[in-house]
């Protein structure tokens, strides 16, 4: 026996449509280079959608087509959110921080057809133009930035060709929701970086845990500020779910630096907010100097965030973060934190070690965790640890063009994620370590993340992070890198001495180096393959 509800596609013209007739008077403000500022309503952002959609005919982009983004979040990116995939093409979001050969092989490899790019980024695009031949058009678009545009065919101006195009009238339809409607490459895997494709029903339905209670809980009232680069999983799936809402929205535009973000929260009384842990970190020496009591949410992911960090917040803020875990493959929000009523009886010490965990998985993603050698399940007992594995709706089941080879799926159709967790009973996840990261020292595995958590609680530590380095007894042993706040001085004796009460005797790092910063990731996390790669043929004391 069947249901009898109508069978209707989960799909983007149907956030669009929804947004555009309700919340038209909603206001969208951008950061604009140079610090000033660019507002608009819903109703005028949807007007630009559908003569979006008109130019993109115009112009002769095939149905199909990938239409690459190279932008800061800005509305005029949010326009190219909707406009792509609600005429059948598909999003795609080109990293700004890639290599210029990772940046090359991406576009080919996706077979991009037009590329938008803001004009303050257009000098990093440029010179890789004529290595990308299936790029017909290279679209700018002002964003404040008065750096000279080539004079050459291929390039439009964005702002004419939308005053050239007559708005679409009319609804967007997108029959089947397994349609592609985005997709993101990732360089979390070896080799060259791999696409991962989003259908409209694996974004709506991402869309919609964005506005659970036990989430951010985004809701019509709010004042929302994405963070997170919308080229970073679609920036979370924030974008969608701040038009699914109803909210306020402001974009940072190219001005991404802590005192630049801290002003904008402050002066548009933002109410939920999302960023990876070193966008905090930038924040954190600012916050008494600004009021931002209008927060109710802080998003916190991209990797584990110090429990020093998020504590500090709450203190300063009267709110913790709100962790999440996830990956591209996952459209990212795989788990989310959030307290829960057997929570209630726990020590303060208690609540500020669960606050730090990654959460429980979000409604609909079932996770297991398995051993990586043996392939059997490891019991969720907070003690033992094990590859987390993910499945769901809006989790991948392949990348683009089969690349990889299904490495990174198991034959019973999970992603293998990388990462490795314990979880206690109720489903709390504990961010252990990625698998390449962990450190085995004699037959026993020291987690990475935990050692530098420790670390960063240190008052006079900035940022730190372990790596392992090749031992002849033991195999390998970690090596503590260690940034200090300005002003301050620090020995390698006194991080040792502060980690004794703190961990295992014989996770104790072997050496401590002083460096001037961690280095980051395209998408801002810590990049411990550059700090192997600086420290390769490193001596260890004894080995």
């Amino acid at each position: 026996m069947l249901g009898l509800m109508q069978d209707r596609p989960l799909a983007l013209p149907h956030i669009f449509h929804r947004a555009e007739q309700f919340f038209g008077h909603k206001e969208i403000v951008t950061a604009t280079w140079g610090g000033g500022e660019e507002r608009t309503t819903i109703a005028d952002w949807a007007v630009n959608v559908r003569r979006l959609a008109t130019a993109l005919d115009r112009l002769g982009i095939s149905e199909d087509a990938r239409v690459g983004t190279f932008s800061w979040n800005t509305a005029a990116h949010l326009e190219l959110y909707m406009a792509a995939p609600c005429t059948g093409r598909v999003l795609h979001t080109l990293n700004i921080r890639l290599f210029p050969d990772q940046l090359t092989y991406i576009a080919n490899h996706a077979e991009d057809e037009i590329i938008f790019v803001d004009r303050s980024l257009l000098g990093q695009l440029w010179p890789l133009t004529d290595k990308m031949p299936d790029v017909r058009h290279f679209v700018v678009i002002d964003d404040g930035c008065d750096d000279p545009v080539p004079d050459d065919p291929r390039v439009l101006n964005y702002a004419q060709l939308l005053a050239e195009s007559e708005p679409f009238t009319g609804r967007f339809e997108v029959a089947d929701e397994n349609t592609a409607a985005a997709m993101c490459y990732t360089s979390g895997t070896t080799g060259n970086p791999k696409g991962v494709v989003y259908s409209h029903r694996s974004t709506v339905l991402h869309s919609l845990i964005s506005l659970i209670a036990d989430g951010p809980g985004l809701r019509e009232t709010d004042v929302v500020m994405p963070i997170v680069p919308m080229f970073h999983a679609n920036a979370w799936g924030l974008p969608y779910g701040c038009l699914l809402a109803g909210t306020s929205m402001v974009f940072p535009g190219p001005n991404m630096t802590p005192g630049a973000i801290v002003s904008l929260l402050e002066k548009h009384r933002v109410t939920a907010t999302g960023g990876v842990p070193t966008i905090w970190m930038g924040v954190l020496p600012l916050l008494d100097d600004h009021d931002l009591s209008s927060l109710r949410v802080m998003l916190c992911g991209g990797s584990a965030a110090p429990k020093s960090l998020s504590e500090a917040f709450r203190e300063k803020l009267g709110i913790p973060f709100l962790h999440a875990w996830g990956m591209t493959e996952t459209s990212p929000i795989a788990t989310m934190y959030s307290p829960r009523s057997h929570h209630a009886e726990l020590t303060e010490d208690q609540r500020a070690d669960i606050r730090a965990r990654q959460g429980q998985s979000a409604p609909l993603v079932d996770l297991r965790l398995v051993d990586p050698d043996t392939g059997e399940d490891v019991p969720w007992d907070d003690v033992q640890t094990g590859e987390i594995q993910a499945a769901g709706p809006w989790i991948a089941k392949e990348y683009y063009k089969g690349e990889g080879g299904g490495a990174q799926f198991t034959e019973d159709g999970w992603l293998r994620t990388g990462d490795v967790a314990a979880a206690d009973s109720y489903g709390f996840v504990r961010l252990v370590d990625r698998t390449k990261d962990l450190v085995k020292s004699g037959g026993e595995w020291i987690s990475s993340v935990e050692l530098e958590n420790e670390i960063m609680a240190h008052p006079k530590v900035a940022e730190a992070a372990v790596i392992a380095i090749p031992h002849e007894r033991w195999v390998e042993r970690p090596v503590a890198c260690v940034v200090v706040k300005p002003g301050e001085s620090l020995t390698a004796e006194e991080v040792i001495e502060h980690l004794k009460p703190r961990v295992a005797k014989w996770w104790l790092p072997d050496a401590v180096e002083f460096i001037d910063e961690v280095p980051k990731t395209s998408v801002g996390k810590f990049s411990k393959k550059t700090l192997r790669d600086k420290f390769a043929g490193y001596k260890l004391p004894g080995s």
